[in-house]
């Protein structure tokens, strides 16, 4: 069974804006193998943030060490398992 985890994508001083088409493919990606939930970037800048389905925080972690943001050095992700308490 798989659970929520939430990625939080906070950006370096070595952010690179080529790394964003690379990192939509990225997301686009895991969204056709049913992994993606939600994702979307913060309005100051400062990154971004999405949700995955995976079947723990070690295949998580595995699964987002793949992002590009990640593998550049342009941003700092930080996987969290979620708890979801209230849902439309």
């Amino acid at each position: 069974m798989s659970a929520k985890y939430l990625v939080m994508a906070m950006r370096t001083p070595a952010f690179d804006a080529a790394v964003i088409e690379p990192h939509r493919i990225f997301l686009q990606e895991l969204l056709e193998e049913g992994r993606l939930c939600e994702s979307g970037k913060f309005n100051d800048g400062s990154g971004g943030a999405y949700v995955i389905f995976a079947e723990s925080l070690e295949a998580a972690r595995a699964l987002v060490s793949r992002d590009p943001v990640h593998l550049t050095g342009s941003s700092e992700l930080t996987v969290y398992e979620w708890e979801i308490t209230v849902s439309p």
